[in-house]
């Protein structure tokens, strides 16, 4: 007698591993979109302490965000979301 899986016992386990893939596959992707939310919320917090920081050293609130970078409190890195967003200074705090 050969050893081996028969024909049905493929199929069964590849319909268990596609109903797995199916279910795991929207959930990944609403994940991102929630990552990408809280990431970009987290980098506004991150740009308005460093406004702070600007005030408290330079006595002056930045007129843009490109103040920020040029005297060195930020990298132009941080003024982009992870979902591609701008952050912007609109008087005196971060926003989008």
């Amino acid at each position: 007698m050969k050893k081996g899986f028969t024909v049905l016992e493929m199929i069964l386990v590849l319909t268990v591993i596609s109903l797995v893939v199916l279910i795991t596959i929207p959930n990944i992707s609403q994940k991102k979109e929630i990552i990408n939310k809280v990431g970009c919320d987290a980098l506004v917090e991150v740009v308005n302490a460093q406004i702070l920081l600007y005030e408290l050293e330079q006595g002056d609130t930045p007129s843009s965000i490109d103040d920020l970078i040029d005297e060195g409190y930020l990298k132009e890195s941080q003024c982009v979301c992870p979902d591609g967003t701008n952050i912007e200074v609109i008087d005196g705090t971060a926003g989008f």
